[in-house]
């Protein structure tokens, strides 16, 4: 008999997409429940979400801890399980030519308020966190700690590009400049890196002649409310399988990467 999953939820703005997912929750197309809501910005909106549902809310004020860093460094102090030095070399945002100390800041002033997320967090066990339009990269300090089996990912995110092209924070923007026919957006789970993690599923749209940037992000927004929920409920019927692929290239050296597969369904 399929489980009940327990979905925790990361926001920072109106979290139209966690609205996608407890709908599907309490239609049953989801055998889920929402069991909080955090987000790093005091004004979400979408915290009142979690309110109305009757599930814990909570905040972790990013801001004021990056700023606290900028003005006194000295009085930022990291997690006592804090390791700069194996968080820097698992860590991919940074590419070994970017400035140390901009590296060094990021992922100290990222576990500090990490630690205290999974502090907010530990009070409500979960079996997803879903990252509902979370403005914040995660570091590994924060993933180790919630994917606590490497075989089993546990952190679900939603971006409005189909990756791999267009990581960060403007997919829409950078689909739409670019001059692309072809849109979309693409649930992944999270690794170390940006939007760079194993693809679960993607929704695409045609982009015509007469299309702006407002109408192309109606149609992507459109079809994240559906693939959204749809990804969850694979997790939650445990149809989603990470597997190490190894690929042969043309120039005679190999590739891995990590790619999920979808189970079929359970016979009934």
């Amino acid at each position: 008999m399929e489980r009940t999953i327990r979905i925790g939820a990361l926001i920072s703005g109106t979290g139209t997409n966690l609205q996608a997912i407890i709908d599907s929750c309490e239609s049953g197309k989801i055998n889920g429940k929402i069991v909080f809501v955090g987000s790093d910005n005091p004004n979400a909106p979408g915290l009142e979400k979690g309110t109305r549902l009757g599930v814990p809310t909570f905040v972790v004020d990013y801001g004021s801890i990056i700023q606290h860093f900028k003005n006194t460094p000295e009085n930022v102090v990291p997690p006592d399980d804090f390791d700069l030095n194996d968080l820097l070399s698992k860590q991919t945002l940074f590419s070994a030519h970017a400035d140390t100390e901009t590296a060094k800041a990021f992922i100290i002033t990222r576990a500090v308020a990490e630690a205290k997320l999974i502090d907010a967090m530990k009070h409500y066990p979960f079996d997803l966190l879903v990252l509902a339009g979370y403005m914040r990269n995660l570091s590994p300090y924060f993933i180790d700690r919630v994917n606590t089996d490497s075989d089993i990912p546990r952190i679900m995110n939603i971006h409005p590009a189909l990756l791999p092209a267009f990581p960060g924070v403007d997919g829409y923007g950078d689909t739409f400049r670019y001059g692309c026919k072809i849109g979309g957006c693409t649930v992944h789970f999270v690794d170390y890196g940006e939007d760079s993690g194993p693809i679960i599923g993607q929704k695409a749209y045609e982009i015509l002649e007469d299309d702006t940037l407002d109408s192309i992000r109606a149609k992507g927004l459109k079809l994240e409310w559906a693939l959204y929920p749809e990804c969850v409920k694979l997790f939650a019927q445990g149809r989603l399988k990470t597997v190490r692929m190894s690929y042969q290239l043309k120039n005679g050296k190999k590739t891995e990467r990590t790619i999920v597969k979808i189970l079929p369904p359970p016979e009934a």
